[in-house]
């Protein structure tokens, strides 16, 4: 029996197709000196205040490893934590005006690096691809983020 082509083998070539994406957008990224980690944390923030809990729910990461995250954006002053007043055992997350800053130019890069990843998709088969790989059964929590 003769061995699949590699694009024969969708999660090979959903794996090496991930690699290039992921290397492009870690590119756009460096723009404003963030991970993707870091810049998927400030872009959870944007909409406003959330508890740390919350935070890392909403992220599908561990508490201890969204802290080392929390850790480097508040010694770039990209975020803020503090105590919640009714509440001194939970802590509330927020981002700062620097914080909005690097998201404006991680928002400008991202947005070029998509338009050339995806630039010859028509908006439906973005949203057709959007549809498909949140169909596809990963649990974060079973990973190692390799950044």
């Amino acid at each position: 029996m003769a061995a699949a082509h590699p694009n024969d083998r969708l999660g090979f070539l959903l794996s090496f197709r991930g690699e290039l994406t992921g290397a492009r957008i870690r590119a756009a990224l460096a723009v404003a000196g963030l991970h993707p980690r870091t810049a998927m944390t400030l872009m959870r923030l944007a909409p406003g205040a959330t508890s740390q809990r919350e935070l890392a729910a909403a992220m599908e990461i561990d508490p201890s490893q969204l802290v080392a995250i929390l850790n480097e954006l508040e010694s770039s002053e990209l975020c803020e934590r503090r105590r919640d007043p009714a509440d001194r055992r939970r802590h509330i997350v927020e981002i700062t005006p620097a914080g909005r800053e690097a998201l404006e130019r991680i928002d400008e890069a991202v947005g070029a690096a998509e338009r050339e990843l995806f630039g010859d998709l028509t908006e439906a088969e973005q949203t057709l691809l959007r549809g498909l790989l949140d169909r596809v059964v990963v649990d974060p929590a079973a990973h190692e983020c390799g950044e």
